[in-house]
């Protein structure tokens, strides 16, 4: 499989010495019946002691050799298959950080953390058994039958008998086994789903008081991964006892018609007793060759599972592997007409058409066009669904447009490296994600390099240093998962001061103080004006819109109005409607209304 021979180079030199070992091990195994035959015909049979002695140590020298190849083979089978399996956990946590908003929108989380887990375990034992036992068996079994053919060709075929019964039922066990892994992993995938989505809405389910619903959801998928597991494990069920049954049958077949060819002096006591060990030796190779089989489908079920994250489009901020560029010197190339760009924060939208990949289909955006300058700050408004946050997440190019340009300082974003693009715009998004770590951490992640006074400073305009500053230990306190030890407020705040510490040409607020009480939101919005960038506000509030230099008024993902206020209040039916519901205007004068008097933004 490709899998296994991307990684096999890095470890050729000590799985051939394991894989050598594995040999040697094997033919020390397969000489062990043929010294007891010289030690029952030769020793026993002739009353000669010397004969007994020497064939004796023989062996055991061969057994302490074949022990010292397996202990050897043991610990590099330990060793490698656990480098192995690291590797190929980074490489998929790695692929995961890189994958496009496409992909990862193709995968469940609970089912990316199962690839990453149980199925590189799955693929790790494989790669553990190969050098341990896998080549074993075989080698085992084929020398088995070659020495026992060797031994006596009369006796050697109920071998030959035996063996093509167990063949076909390795055969018929692999195929029926392959698609039934397959579905098992598929429904562990949705188990884990469940679970980890109890985890992250632990709250939500408390306050609805939905246990028994949520009981019931994992119940469900939890029954159905015990009725895919029941029925991918009856083929072994049954398949093993029958090929226990039909060694048993064949050791006794073996000895059966080993005492008629004794009695007619065809064969000697001491090879009638080799014979049996080598079949023995056989049959249980076989044994092991089909138990081998089920745990190779395990083993390509989760290397195709996980063949399939790993070749799953890739983010465009990874130009050097993505087929975005071609080549890699395309990318340099770009890069290097803009070693130290700086957009002016210049923002155009033209004609920009975009639906969600994998979607209905139905576009989220419609030939939108307007224009931002330097400086300016722009509200974007309009009821839910019409595409507010999907014009943030396009500046950032998370997804590409399906017709039209987008265009940052005078380029369109398409041109440039993406790494750069989102270096010089900050976001603080509509649903705030904090991580595990400080308070000063999870500012610091929109610029590692700002020292104290900056992060300070960000907190300060985000008017969040109020309740860090009363936190046990100030900037130093430690967040819980998702920032679960402080309010949603809170946690926006701690967003905004993340986006304005990164000190960038872009300013993007998407809805992110809708958590905030009035008088908290009129504070922030008057520290926003005063942020020497270009800004964009996404809002459900007139009164935080009213005051920008320019307002797009968005309606089932197409441009319903665009101005200021006192232009939308004349021109746009949209606008005015969710100015009427909000806003009681009898309790502003005409004049604030008209020119959107109000708390700055």
């Amino acid at each position: 499989m490709r899998f296994y021979k991307k990684y096999f180079p890095k470890y050729r030199i000590p799985f051939l010495i394991a894989v050598t070992c594995v040999a040697l091990e094997a033919f020390c195994d397969l000489l062990g019946p043929t010294l007891m035959a010289r030690v029952i015909n030769y020793g026993i049979l002739g009353s000669d002691m010397n004969a007994v002695l020497r064939w004796s140590l023989l062996m055991l020298l061969v057994v302490f050799f074949g022990a010292c190849f397996a202990v050897t083979r043991s610990i590099l089978a330990a060793n490698v298959s656990s480098r192995f399996g690291a590797d190929i956990r980074r490489d998929v946590f790695r692929k995961i950080l890189k994958l496009s908003e496409k992909s990862a929108d193709k995968f469940q989380s609970g089912s990316l953390i199962t690839r990453m887990t149980g199925d590189t375990s799955q693929v790790t034992l494989f790669a553990n058994g190969i050098m341990r036992i896998f080549l074993k068996a075989p080698l085992t079994c084929i020398g088995s039958i070659v020495l026992a053919t060797i031994l006596n060709p009369r006796l050697s075929l109920v071998i030959y008998g035996v063996v093509a019964v167990i063949a076909v039922l390795t055969v018929i066990s692999i195929k029926m086994s392959y698609i039934r892994f397959a579905k098992l992993q598929a429904a562990l995938d949705k188990v884990n789903s469940v679970a980890q989505e109890y985890l992250l809405g632990i709250r939500l389910v408390k306050a609805f008081g939905t246990y028994n619903e949520e009981i019931a959801r994992f119940e469900n998928e939890n029954e159905n991964l015990k009725r895919k597991s029941e029925a991918s494990q009856i083929v072994i069920a049954v398949i093993s006892p029958v090929m226990g049954l039909i060694v048993g049958f064949g050791a006794t077949l073996a000895i059966y018609f080993g005492s008629i060819l004794f009695r007619a002096e065809l064969i000697a006591p001491g090879d009638i007793a080799a014979f049996v060990a080598y079949m023995t030796n056989m049959l249980m190779s076989l044994t092991m060759i089909a138990n081998i089989f089920n745990i190779l489908v395990r083993a390509k079920a989760s290397a195709e599972r996980i063949e399939e994250v790993m070749e799953s489009e890739e983010d465009f901020s990874f130009p050097e592997i993505n087929q975005t560029w071609k080549q890699k010197k395309d990318f340099d190339r770009k890069l290097e007409g803009f070693p130290e760009w700086k957009p002016d924060g210049n923002l155009c939208f033209q004609n920009v058409t975009f639906s969600y990949p994998g979607g209905s289909g139905t576009p989220a955006l419609r030939d939108l066009s307007f224009s931002v300058s330097a400086g300016e700050t722009l509200a974007i408004i309009g009821p839910t669904g019409s595409g507010k946050s999907t014009i943030c997440w396009l500046i950032l190019r998370c997804y590409d447009v399906d017709s039209g340009t987008i265009s940052l300082g005078g380029y369109d974003i398409h041109d440039l490296p993406v790494n750069m693009l989102r270096d010089n715009v900050a976001i603080a998004p509509q649903k705030p994600m904090l991580f595990s770590g400080t308070v000063r951490e999870n500012i610091l992640w929109g610029d590692e390099t700002a020292g104290d006074d900056a992060v300070k400073n960000a907190a300060q305009k985000a008017h969040a240093t109020e309740f860090i500053e009363d936190m046990p230990q100030g900037y130093d306190s430690i967040l819980g998962r998702g920032g679960v030890t402080i309010s949603g407020g809170q946690k926006q705040r701690i967003s905004i001061a993340r986006a304005l510490i990164k000190n960038t040409s872009l300013l993007i607020i998407d809805d992110a103080t809708s958590a905030l009480d009035s008088i908290t939101e009129a504070s922030v919005r008057k520290e926003l004006a005063g942020y020497p960038a270009t800004k964009i506000i996404v809002t459900q509030r007139c009164t935080a819109a009213m005051s920008a230099d320019k307002i797009l008024v968005m309606e089932n993902g197409k441009s319903a109005g665009f101005g200021n206020h006192a232009l939308l209040m004349e021109t746009s039916e949209v606008y005015k409607e969710i100015w009427q519901s909000q806003v009681d205007g009898k309790r502003l004068s005409k004049n604030q209304i008209k020119t959107g008097g109000g708390a700055g933004i």
